[in-house]
């Protein structure tokens, strides 16, 4: 920790005075946010919104999403496997059921169980950013948005190329993969093949998993045509993962496709975007490995998805509205047959004032269940621009969870759903200010939620069975700070990112001795990273981060990583946990301690 501080106060005093641009912060301020209904330029969003950039993900220090996004301020990312085998997302303090994970825009919330949230985490290698919006701004994508939704934008093209690459480490690691490109005039294909093995970090922790990648895009020059097409499967032992940590024996196997196709149509004031796709999953758990007929769990679940979101310009400023229509089916041996039609209407407009300085953005997204029937999310999004660099926001929105199948109908052992279950309602506030210099970026917001009827898993005693309930009340307030300070030193960029989020949970009304997700949230969180370069060809990432949980267990992290390219070749060493920290994220499953990870990667062009 202390050569971090050293290095950060040196480096600060050395470079504050220089003022050159620098490219990463000129490109992040061209982004155009697409994961909010009505497309602004980053800068000029009224919300609390984060980039992960292509380039940060090349310096993360990670090869995986659930790795990465643990070095996001906000973020919980509750890991039981490696390689992001079996990972809970939770955004602040809300549970891995109420965030709402996009790809490209579609939504792919799994009716079985939010632990599936992350099965289509895709390889690093095809993302282009990803966009992280917390709060009560997330309410338009409706159900599942609950704390938050996180947005996977894919790259559109790849130049003319194939990049191999094989990487090797600790408890037996082994990692290959292949990517693609091809960027012609009017069509481009992005192919990506991976596969990712390891003998395990302790007694049944190995796994085997593999992805696959297509992404196409035709006639780019008129009409474009976008088509996408994904499968990641994961094989693994699930020691301790679920049930007791005592539950050694476990195993499970998850296999996550997607296909999507969509496209935009673009005309003077109208932009309309249509998409349609089909996501799949399947999950079979064994609670002893070895011996399948003493318990087997299979679920298969479906989700058809269609809409068509829309944007207008006018003189009264700009009107987001669209549709979103969707079938759900799932099929297990647990849980039974059921399914779910849902639609979802939204309609939202922006308000320019005062030579554009304040921003008002009213919004509603209604949504209708066949088992849950009619439910509205009303809010309301301010922004006011005191100049070019400061700007104060401040949301209110009312968000809602309906139960997934597995809290209402799931039996075993250890855990009892509920079928009389009602849905999960919640208002949240923010306040937020942001200020964007030319090197240097802060945001901070002030948040408070206040729930009803919370889906928990309680318990009495420490012999009963989980049992799915609908807490009375959980009021959840909060603070959340993020800088970002970016120089070059000898015509090298530099960047140091420093984020900071405050949680204070207040339970109330409930005769519990025992809760097993929604009370052991992150109270203190902070992260840390430097990323440098000062020797041509070669960059290193240093990351931090401290984590204390309502519950009372703390813990730091280090992670640290060297690229180094040559021509066509690049080499890289990643460091994760490199001092050993002993922590548990959930469920008593202990984190993998330090381990190193030896990568190679060629391109041909």
């Amino acid at each position: 920790m202390r050569l971090i501080t050293l290095s950060i106060l040196i480096t600060l005093f050395t470079f504050t005075t220089q003022g050159q641009k620098l490219q990463q912060q000129q490109d992040l301020d061209s982004v155009v946010i697409t994961s909010t209904r009505i497309e602004l330029p980053f800068k000029e969003n009224s919300r609390t919104i984060s980039i992960i950039t292509s380039d940060d993900i090349k310096k993360s220090a990670t090869n995986n999403i659930a790795d990465l996004l643990q070095q996001v301020a906000g973020i919980d990312v509750r890991r039981r496997g490696t390689d992001g085998s079996q990972a809970d997302l939770y955004i602040r303090g809300g549970s891995f059921d109420q965030t709402l994970l996009l790809i490209d825009g579609m939504k792919l919330e799994d009716a079985q169980t939010g632990h599936h949230t992350l099965n289509m985490a895709l390889p690093l290698e095809v993302i282009e950013r990803i966009e992280i919006i917390k709060g009560p701004a997330a309410r338009v994508f409706g159900q599942n948005a609950f704390t938050g939704a996180i947005n996977i934008v894919t790259k559109n093209s790849i130049d003319d190329s194939v990049s191999i690459g094989i990487e090797a480490g600790s408890y037996g690691q082994k990692n290959a993969d292949i990517t693609v490109g091809s960027n012609q005039e009017n069509a481009s294909h992005i192919i990506h093949v991976s596969r990712n093995t390891s003998e395990g970090y302790r007694y049944n922790t190995d796994y085997d998993n593999q992805s696959y990648f297509i992404k196409s895009t035709f006639n780019k020059n008129k009409l474009p045509i976008s088509f996408i097409a994904n499968y990641q499967e994961r094989n693994f032992g699930a020691n301790g993962f679920y049930a007791s940590p005592t539950a050694k024996d476990q195993y499970e196997e998850t296999q996550t496709s997607l296909i999507g196709l969509s496209t935009e149509i673009k005309k003077e004031k109208l932009t309309l975007k249509p998409r349609i796709y089909w996501r799949r999953n399947q999950d079979m758990y064994l609670f002893i490995r070895d011996n399948p007929p003493a318990y087997r769990n299979l679920h298969q679940t479906n989700k058809i998805g269609a809409e068509v979101n829309a944007s207008y310009r006018s003189k009264l400023g700009i009107t987001g509205f669209g549709v979103d229509l969707s079938q759900t089916f799932i099929s297990s041996n647990n849980l039974g047959q059921h399914d779910r039609f849902m639609t979802n209407v939204f309609l939202e407009h922006r308000f320019s004032l005062f030579n554009e300085s304040l921003s008002i953005t009213p919004g509603v997204a209604l949504s209708y269940f066949t088992d849950f029937k009619f439910h509205a999310f009303p809010g309301i999004d301010l922004g006011y621009k005191i100049n070019d660099v400061l700007q104060v926001y401040g949301n209110i929105g009312y968000t809602y969870r309906i139960p997934t199948y597995t809290d209402l109908y799931y039996s075993s052992p250890t855990e009892l759903g509920n079928d009389s279950l009602e849905p999960e309602e919640a208002v949240s506030e923010e306040l937020g200010i942001k200020l964007h210099l030319n090197k240097f970026r802060f945001t901070g917001a002030f948040f408070n939620r206040d729930s009803k009827k919370l889906i928990d898993y309680v318990k009495n005693t420490a012999t009963d069975p989980w049992q799915a309930t609908n807490i009375a009340k959980l009021n959840t307030i909060g603070f959340e700070a993020n800088t970002s300070y970016s120089f070059i030193a000898d015509r090298f960029n530099q960047n140091i990112q420093l984020g900071y989020t405050f949680l204070e949970e207040d339970l109330k009304d409930v005769a519990t001795n025992f809760s097993r997700y929604s009370i052991n949230s992150l109270k203190h969180q902070f992260t840390a990273s430097f990323k440098s370069q000062f020797i041509k060809n070669l960059s290193q990432t240093i990351a931090y981060r401290y984590a204390e949980r309502t519950a009372g267990e703390s813990y730091n992290v280090y992670d640290a990583s060297i690229n180094y390219t040559f021509k066509a070749l690049n080499f890289s060493i990643m460091a994760n946990n490199i001092f050993n920290a002993d922590y548990t994220e959930t469920n008593l499953v202990p984190a993998i301690k330090g381990n190193v990870l030896f990568g190679l990667k060629y391109s041909f062009k």
